[in-house]
């Protein structure tokens, strides 16, 4: 029995591994290539250049690999280069990249995109994130690893969202989120850390508390931001995750989310 549905259209050009699952009326276009054990459902569109790897799950009305709608875009051949593994539900949008950028938008592992989600270009997603239902990334936004954004939030281009974040339903982002820090409001607001997301991950109790001190020394001490930062050397030097929290503030070039 052939894993394909015949009313499937498929370029001769796209490369698929003997064992991807395509089901009917769903269009994948040439320079598209899919790695082993990935599902694909009905009414789902592919365009390339797409490089989708292994054990992924795209659900049914999915647009992956679009153009841009980028006005700057004049039908380069940008790509989208998608890692193992990750669940794409349905009526994703994910758009390739663009010249003007790093000419490739890139989804990592282990990712959860729930519907109606959507992926701008030149976007990074990198791994174990979730992604709830409506979120919109626009264009040039890095979500780090173990970051979850709930429900309606929306993320402004050029913004970095720090790994182990976590954003409430309805957030709008406009500034950088550090690694670890829950966000909530419209505009954004810090509100606390990521706790839940550190039990989840079993943190040790030396970490959570080193991160807690860490967090109430950037926004609660009244400090500056540059002399928090400095504060934080010795415990960056002890707890790889207070370097993460740090560097993930140093780095910034849209400023953080207050």
């Amino acid at each position: 029995m052939s894993l394909i549905d015949p009313r499937a259209i498929i370029d001769p050009a796209a490369r698929l591994a003997d064992n991807v699952r395509v089901g009917p009326w769903t269009v994948i276009g040439p320079d598209v290539e899919i790695g082993e054990g990935t599902e694909i459902a009905a009414h789902v569109v592919i365009k390339g250049p797409t490089q989708i790897g292994r054990d992924n799950r795209i659900f049914q009305f999915s647009s992956v690999g679009e153009d841009t709608p980028d006005l700057k875009y004049r039908g380069e051949p940008t790509r989208l280069i998608m890692g193992d593994r990750n669940v794409i539900r349905e009526g994703v949008t994910i758009h390739r990249g663009t010249v003007q950028d790093r000419g490739e938008t890139v989804i990592g592992n282990d990712n959860l995109l729930m519907a109606y989600v959507h992926v701008g270009h030149d976007s990074v997603i990198d791994n174990h994130c979730i992604l709830v239902n409506n979120t919109a990334l626009a264009g040039h936004v890095h979500v780090g690893d173990y970051a979850i954004l709930s429900g309606y939030t929306l993320v402004h281009q050029y913004c970095h969202i720090g790994s182990y974040s976590f954003s409430a339903m309805g957030t709008a982002i406009g500034k950088d989120v550090p690694a670890f820090v829950t966000v909530a409001g419209n505009p954004a607001e810090a509100r606390s850390m990521n706790f839940e997301g550190m039990r989840r991950r079993g943190f040790s109790p030396a970490t959570v508390q080193a991160l807690r001190r860490a967090y109430k020394l950037v926004y609660r001490s009244g400090l500056t931001v540059e002399e928090a930062l400095e504060q934080l050397v010795a415990s960056a030097e002890e707890h790889e995750q207070v370097a993460l929290f740090r560097d993930s503030i140093r780095h910034s070039s849209r400023g953080i989310t207050r």
